[in-house]
């Protein structure tokens, strides 16, 4: 493959986006139904901006590596699984924008049991997005 060490970054981003995504769903977002009624909107806050910390710069790293390997690599452009690997990534952004951050929006003003409910239930979308990215792209390597 051309460009290894920009796939080798791809593919850093996306694994540790991947391990990230599993600690939300499994541990971070179901943690927010305990937190209490009057915590909750300091909690929401505090975990946005802390997340955003850790979360930022390796989703745009895993997105400008994607188009770069693209760019670089014409085999690439013309391999269906890595395409579909693309696709994914297609699906996490648009699930994260125009479901997560509306939802924790909404939790920001205030606990509501039925959005955490919502934000957990359709964060599996980017769970299992991310880990079929990550399986797809082992058989890159």
């Amino acid at each position: 493959m051309e460009n290894r060490t920009l796939f080798i970054i791809h593919f850093i981003a996306s694994t540790y986006m991947l391990g990230v995504i599993w600690i939300v769903q499994i541990i971070h977002y179901p943690l927010f139904l305990m937190v209490g009624k009057d915590a909750f909107v300091a909690y929401e806050l505090e975990h946005v901006n802390k997340t955003a910390l850790v979360i930022a710069i390796p989703m745009l790293l895993e997105l400008a590596t994607y188009l770069a390997l693209l760019y670089f690599n014409v085999s690439l452009r013309k391999n269906p699984l890595f395409l579909g690997t693309g696709f994914l990534l297609f699906i996490i952004w648009v699930t994260t924008f125009f479901v997560s951050v509306p939802l924790h929006n909404q939790l920001s003003i205030g606990f509501d049991q039925k959005a955490v409910e919502s934000l957990i239930h359709t964060n599996w979308i980017r769970t299992i997005a991310w880990s079929l990215r990550v399986a797809v792209l082992c058989s890159f390597i």
